[in-house]
């Protein structure tokens, strides 16, 4: 969140003007749901990408 708020700062934007709310991704990531994804040939699905925050730069001041 703290990354979001920097965005919209520098934009001179809302959150809201950023985020659109998309329910069909959210009932996808719901268990079980990749396999029915995945044997429908879509791959319109967000994937998460983990690691170290250490490998961002740091936002501006």
């Amino acid at each position: 969140m703290d990354d979001l708020d920097v965005i919209c700062h520098v934009l001179g934007c809302e959150p809201t003007d950023l985020l659109v709310p998309e329910p069909e991704k959210v009932r996808a990531r719901k268990p079980g749901a990749r396999r029915r994804v995945e044997a429908s040939g879509s791959t319109n699905m967000v994937a998460p990408r983990f690691g170290p925050k250490n490998d961002r730069p740091a936002p501006p001041l």
